[in-house]
């Protein structure tokens, strides 16, 4: 299923969210009107097996939401179905495909107005011979409203390259594999300020620290939350965070096996986690603990190797998963 039919509300509590393509529509939203709520029902997604095996379920039936000026982390094993989750919040599924559910915007169903939300894709699409401000310069008078001026389009640039922390790589190459250019980070930064050119209210982004250092990670996802300050909505997918990078996600979205696990505060999981027998060491990253009692994609292997001395002496006796199935500890969960 391609497109997902989204709608604002016209009027009530969040005032609509309609989006102008204007000057005024490329204002950065901190009015209530621009305010985006986005709600997901009992969300399935499945691959048809169309008479050659069993369907694939890729999610089933997740619900969970995204408010204005917070920023939500999808988190989960390899194949737990984050990307997948995200390509259905923001209409991007293929078309052999099938969802049910709803996906809701303010309450009900339209379809996303072009420039009123932006997808950052996990893979950078940057030309290394253009300077960083020749690339937003580019994107911007292609994308924005011809009935802006070249002096409107030149503010938005130098706007986009401030909110991003671009301002000391603004001149230098992009680089490629043969033209050294601007770090792995900047380049991540380069591809959000983009997305972001048209001032859309909903942000979505696929794994945007991937291949990035821990430092470099950190800066990219404080610069989202300085991006989410003026009333957008950011959900991203990430896969396992440092727990610095992790502690600037307001909410957290937890999958595995395309099943939820926990949708709350980011700052609660631990809590949850805890109350149900599975306390997260104090030594420990919180979202590598998570993962590590979710993912059961190493079970067999653990079982083969349980007979092995060599195992049962690196084993840490003082961990409550050590000796438990991470499927056993998943069943408790969900």
């Amino acid at each position: 299923m391609g497109d997902v039919e989204i709608e604002e509300v016209n009027g009530g509590v969040n005032g609509g969210a309609e989006v102008h393509q204007g000057e005024e529509g490329l204002g950065r939203g901190r009015g209530e009107g621009n305010r985006m709520y986005l709600l997901w029902e009992e969300l399935t997604v499945a691959l048809p097996n169309f008479g050659n095996g069993p369907t694939r379920r890729l999610l089933v039936g997740v619900t969970g939401c995204a408010q204005p000026g917070r920023i939500m982390a999808i988190m989960g094993p390899s194949g737990s179905g984050k990307s997948t989750l995200l390509d259905a919040l923001a209409g991007r599924l293929a078309g052999n495909v099938v969802m049910t559910g709803n996906v809701l915007l303010n309450g009900k169903k339209k379809r996303l107005d072009y420039g009123s939300f932006a997808y950052v894709t996990q893979e950078d699409i940057l030309l290394g011979t253009l300077t960083v401000r020749e690339t937003i310069t580019y994107s911007a008078q292609l994308r924005l409203p011809s009935s802006l001026t070249r002096q409107d389009i030149d503010g938005i640039v130098e706007g986009t390259i401030t909110e991003m922390g671009l301002q000391e790589c603004a001149d230098r190459l992009i680089g490629n594999w043969h033209l050294r250019g601007i770090s792995g980070g900047e380049k991540k930064r380069l591809s959000i300020a983009l997305e972001i050119l048209t001032r859309p209210h909903l942000l979505f982004l696929d794994e945007p620290t991937s291949g990035l250092d821990s430092a470099s990670a950190f800066f990219v996802i404080q610069t989202l939350r300085n991006v989410g300050r003026d009333g957008r909505t950011i959900i991203s997918a990430i896969h396992q965070p440092s727990s610095e990078v992790f502690s600037l996600f307001d909410d957290l979205f937890l999958l595995s096996g395309g099943e939820q696990v926990y949708f709350g505060e980011a700052k609660m999981a631990a809590k949850f986690f805890a109350e149900v027998g599975f306390p997260c060491p104090s030594r420990r990253n919180p979202s590598d603990h998570f993962l590590r009692c979710i993912n059961s994609d190493f079970d067999i292997v653990a079982e083969a190797l349980k007979g092995s001395n060599r195992i049962t002496e690196l084993q840490n006796t003082l961990d409550p998963l050590a000796h438990l199935p991470t499927a056993q500890i998943k069943s408790l969960l969900v």
